[in-house]
């Protein structure tokens, strides 16, 4: 079974109203003199916790956040090659690195490109000033073809672009001019996801109070049929709910592993991990993961092991996203979702019709219920 490590980067230049990954800006974590609050110094600690993982061979690394670009390159180079030593790579490993458009450089992307990363994850969200706005994004949408550019002369072959769609104020003509602002740099990948308002975040705040309106779900609906049609015109597929890539050697191996129940060690704050058949969790805060590293401690806050129900229900939930389907056999009934046009059997396998792709939490709640 593939074996991938993740790095969790908690930092970030501006905290986004609509995000809550476990992430902090500098005046968050109370400046550079509280341990572990310091980018140049946080490798140090991912370093001591990489030490706990036992031996076995890494098939995949994918570096997140958070921003992975505020983290010098050089030292994502040393916590790469500090997995291969330690724990080895597997020959043709999969090590992708997520970026924002603003915090890299032609430098920054040779270095990390000639350190070993074989892949890179542009944070681009939407091609369009106003809806950047809305989100709270800070970068020019032009830097983001600039970047790009850069990562391709560095040697990527695998670029990657992340969009966002359901955004207050977003036109159905913004969101066509991002996929094809996307498409135009040809990547050979592009995730889009539409946007959650999660509790608990500014932005949450905001549509509670009236302060934006998100569109209803015959919209969201619409601009996800949109982006499906654009992509595969241009020569990318979908090959799971939110992702595209132009063929098999340009897909996430990292995160396929997750949607196929694979095993993972997550290096960081608030890091999740799930080995053996149990899932445990980090810490959140830097500092506080930071202190118990350099006291010897194991950063894990806490864990659980999932039986055999849980497990098969993350299955089914997991890897009915994929385009790849999923064995019938673990569906129970699946002959009403079938006849509801939201399956579609291939052989031993269900997969996902269009219009089952836009029900997909349903047709997953009713094949659960199914089982019962």
């Amino acid at each position: 079974m593939a074996f991938g490590i993740y790095l969790h980067v908690p930092f970030c230049s501006v905290r986004c109203g609509y995000c809550d990954f476990n992430t902090y800006t500098a005046d968050e974590l109370g400046g550079p003199d509280v341990i572990g609050a310091s980018r140049a110094t946080y490798i140090e600690a991912a370093l001591a916790e990489l030490s706990l993982v036992p031996e076995r061979t890494v098939d995949t690394v994918f570096v997140g956040g958070g921003t992975p670009s505020q983290v010098p390159a050089g030292d994502l180079v040393r916590f790469l090659r500090a997995v291969d030593h330690r724990l080895g790579l597997a020959p043709g490993a999969e090590v992708t690195t997520e970026a924002n458009p603003d915090s890299v450089s032609p430098q920054s992307l040779a270095e990390l490109r000639e350190g070993g990363f074989t892949r890179i994850s542009f944070g681009m969200q939407s091609a369009v000033p106003h809806v950047l706005s809305v989100l709270e994004r800070t970068h020019d949408p032009e830097r983001v073809p600039q970047a790009v550019a850069w990562a391709r002369e560095a040697g990527f072959e695998q670029v990657s672009l992340d969009l966002i769609y359901g955004t207050p104020t977003e036109s159905m003509d913004d969101w066509r001019h991002s996929v094809e602002s996307a498409l135009a740099m040809e990547p050979n990948h592009i995730s889009a996801y539409a946007l959650i308002v999660e509790q608990g975040t500014a932005f949450a705040r905001k549509v509670r109070r009236g302060e934006v309106v998100m569109p209803d779900d015959d919209e969201t609906a619409d601009k996800y049929l949109l982006a499906d049609d654009l992509m595969a015109a241009a020569g990318l597929h979908w090959y799971e709910l939110s992702n595209w890539a132009r063929d098999e050697a340009a897909q996430c191996r990292h995160n396929i592993g997750y949607w196929n129940g694979g095993q993972w060690w997550g290096v960081g704050p608030g890091a999740h991990s799930f080995v053996g058949g149990e899932r445990w969790w980090n810490v959140k805060h830097p500092a506080a993961y930071a202190q118990r590293l350099t006291a010897g401690e194991s950063p894990r806050a806490d864990g659980e092991r999932p039986d055999a129900d849980a497990r098969h229900l993350e299955d089914v939930m997991l890897r009915i996203r994929l385009a790849e389907g999923i064995e019938t056999a673990l569906l129970g009934d699946a002959d009403r979702l079938v006849d509801a046009g939201w399956l579609t059997p291939v052989g031993d396998r269900m997969v996902l019709t269009r219009t089952g792709r836009l029900m997909a939490d349903r047709v997953v709640l009713e094949a659960v219920e199914a089982l019962d």
